[in-house]
């Protein structure tokens, strides 16, 4: 992989990981189209061009870290407060609520592994099948489309109950699934549960962190344990983490306000737009 390649690479993670149009998709037909033009990366689907992606994505956590960076501190530091409390028996209402919230928040990484996990091989296929794409990416659209239509939620922080987490982390689970939106399918899904926008936006981001970093982990493991030498070099990786986190900057502050003012659903056509122009190119043997 050339410096450009991770460069280009790196872009469309920042834009597309926050835009609700599943980055995975994006990459790996992005990738698909590098080969067909005679780049020398690995295939997408293969171990090490599928930590490149992981590794961009958490680069995009840095995006979020940087975006939620006060709600991300006053978490933190309640969250620490209450453990303390808890051993001192003195906790408060409010840090009882943040510890609570921790506990939903494991949950819902919980049941995404129990999903993902056993599929993962299943779900890693669908990266050398643009045709299956196209058709994870039409139902990306739906999803879309539904978040916005839906009246207003009632669900608020103080009332997040497991049902929420766990519908939640259902949804996570199933975005790792190519063509499906990430932080697209988790918020349709907290939406559906009955939470409110801010929030299920703010869930869905913050249970990024351990499903990502997690899923980073295990996949450079998989990398290490291949009897075949890694091609990638470390440069190029490294050049993807770095643009991906500062274009990811700029993409989540316009995502949040289109979320916010419930206008989901314009990327819904460009969602379906995509599927038919992927469609076809796989049809016709160009992807």
């Amino acid at each position: 992989m050339t410096v450009w390649e991770a460069i280009l690479l790196g872009i469309i993670q920042g834009i597309f990981m926050f835009f609700p149009v599943s980055s995975t998709s994006h990459l790996a037909l992005t990738q698909h189209w590098l080969i067909s033009r005679g780049s020398e990366i690995p295939s997408p689907d293969s171990p090490e061009m599928i930590f490149f992606d992981l590794i961009v994505h958490v680069g995009t956590l840095v995006s979020m870290a940087v975006v939620f960076r006060k709600s991300l501190r006053e978490f933190i530091g309640h969250l620490a407060a209450g453990v303390r409390s808890r051993f001192a028996e003195t906790e408060s209402g409010y840090e009882r609520l943040y510890l609570k919230l921790a506990a939903y928040g494991l949950l819902s990484v919980a049941a995404t592994g129990l999903i993902g996990f056993p599929l993962k091989a299943a779900f890693e296929t669908i990266f050398a099948s643009p045709l299956v794409m196209s058709g994870t990416l039409t139902v990306t659209g739906i999803l879309l489309w539904w978040t916005d239509v839906l009246s207003r939620r009632p669900i608020g922080l103080r009332k997040i109950n497991t049902r929420v987490a766990l519908a939640i982390g259902v949804g996570q689970g199933l975005a790792l699934m190519p063509g499906l939106s990430r932080s697209g399918t988790t918020i349709a899904f907290a939406l559906f549960a009955g939470l409110k926008r801010r929030w299920a936006a703010e869930y869905s981001f913050f249970i990024a962190f351990p499903t990502i970093l997690g899923a980073s982990a295990l996949q450079g493991l998989e990398v290490a344990r291949a009897p075949e030498p890694m091609t990638l070099h470390w440069a190029p990786i490294l050049v993807g983490f770095v643009v991906a986190a500062i274009v990811g900057v700029f993409a989540l502050y316009l995502v949040l306000k289109l979320l916010y003012r419930a206008r989901f659903r314009y990327f819904s056509f460009y969602v379906w737009a995509l599927a038919l122009v992927v469609a076809w190119s796989a049809h016709r043997g160009i992807l």
